[in-house]
């Protein structure tokens, strides 16, 4: 009867103090003496294959995209907007003229979206831009993730749009409305006296 005990004990043993290597330790168990193994040639990360070179990169054969990888929702707007005015607005302004927060502290002039040069541009340059960064922007290719990048360019296609569009895009029934000065709201006295 003991020596079953004795038996059992023993096995158990061995499965909880397997021989390991702690990280990058030395061993002579493999011939260079290392106990972490290379990564072998052509592996990638998981998450991290990226075949589409357009939606990872802005670019096909070094040609910046004049269209999204893929299709582009009104919820990838709103999350385009969100993430705009996280990263984008202290310095471009919430309407993208270059006239953000950071701007008028002094810091330098930021591109506005309204010039005929970036309303002409491929949109595949603004996702290239927040990818790589551009003179004083940096980049944001390390925070912020491809996909929102795009949604981004999305956005900024609208901002583009709100200020440039033709009186036609109105529908008829709306039009009358911005002949209309908006009323403003008058401050109502809250003071407890």
């Amino acid at each position: 009867m003991y020596l079953w005990l004795i038996a059992l004990t023993a096995c158990r043993q061995d499965m909880h103090n397997q021989p390991r290597y702690k990280p990058l330790a030395a061993t002579e168990f493999f011939g260079d003496g290392r106990s972490a193994r290379p990564e072998i040639e052509g592996t990638v990360a998981r998450g991290h294959l990226r075949i589409d070179q357009a939606r990872y990169t802005g670019k096909v054969n070094d040609q910046e995209v004049d269209y999204f990888p893929f299709p582009i929702t009104r919820a990838d707007l709103e999350r385009g907007q969100e993430r705009f005015n996280i990263f984008c607005s202290p310095c471009h302004s919430r309407i993208g003229d270059g006239n953000g927060m950071v701007v008028r502290r002094g810091f330098r002039q930021a591109a506005s979206y309204h010039t005929q040069r970036l309303i002409d541009a491929p949109v595949g340059h603004f996702f290239f831009v927040m990818t790589n960064g551009f003179g004083a922007m940096p980049s944001y290719g390390s925070r912020i993730e491809p996909d929102d990048r795009w949604r981004i360019a999305a956005y900024v296609r609208v901002l583009q749009f709100s200020q440039n569009a033709p009186l036609d895009a109105v529908p008829a029934d709306q039009r009358g409305a911005l002949d209309q000065n908006p009323v403003t709201p008058v401050a109502v006295d809250t003071e407890v006296k």
